[in-house]
């Protein structure tokens, strides 16, 4: 990673997330992790996933909300179905995504990765503008991180086989 503050990119919303840490002295940033969210299951729009990262769902707006609200997630990044982009976590700190996971032998992949949550859902189409915001974001986040190689940009389906999906055949790789 390139040189210290800022690590929270400009001109993107910033939305402080308590739920993250600080990395292992010794890692390296060097993967990025592609997932989908959407809340409730499979509607978007609304202030849920911003939310649900902020530790501030309101359990009385959908029975599904009080499944989840024990659980303290984050990600770096979130690009909404209008192509807005919210960052939650600064880059030098780890984000909350990935739970258990492997890449390439390597484990616990919140350590060493950045991830980034597109609002959607592994069956529905993502929208045009999300996929060039996240073309834009990936491409200033490595930049930032220049470990990160399109060789190590990866889906969360891929570092946590039989337990997520995301983001899904309907993501266009």
């Amino acid at each position: 990673m390139k040189s210290s503050p800022p690590l929270w990119l400009k001109n993107i919303r910033h939305c402080p997330s308590p739920n993250c840490d600080e990395r292992p002295g010794d890692a390296r940033v060097d993967l990025l992790v592609i997932h989908n969210i959407s809340l409730p299951p499979a509607q978007f729009g609304g202030p849920w996933i911003e939310d649900f990262f902020l530790n501030r769902l309101d359990t009385s707006e959908d029975a599904y909300f009080q499944e989840i609200s024990h659980l303290r997630v984050s990600a770096h990044f979130l690009i909404k179905r209008d192509g807005e982009i919210l960052q939650f976590v600064p880059l030098e700190k780890r984000a909350w995504h990935a739970g258990e996971s492997c890449f390439q032998g390597q484990h616990r992949c919140n350590d060493f990765s950045v991830g980034i949550e597109l609002e959607g859902s592994d069956e529905i189409p993502y929208t045009d503008i999300q996929y060039q915001r996240l073309a834009e974001l990936s491409k200033a986040i490595m930049d930032v991180c220049p470990d990160i190689t399109t060789e190590r940009i990866t889906g969360h389906e891929h570092i946590a086989p039989g337990r997520k999906t995301d983001p899904g055949p309907a993501f266009d790789w």
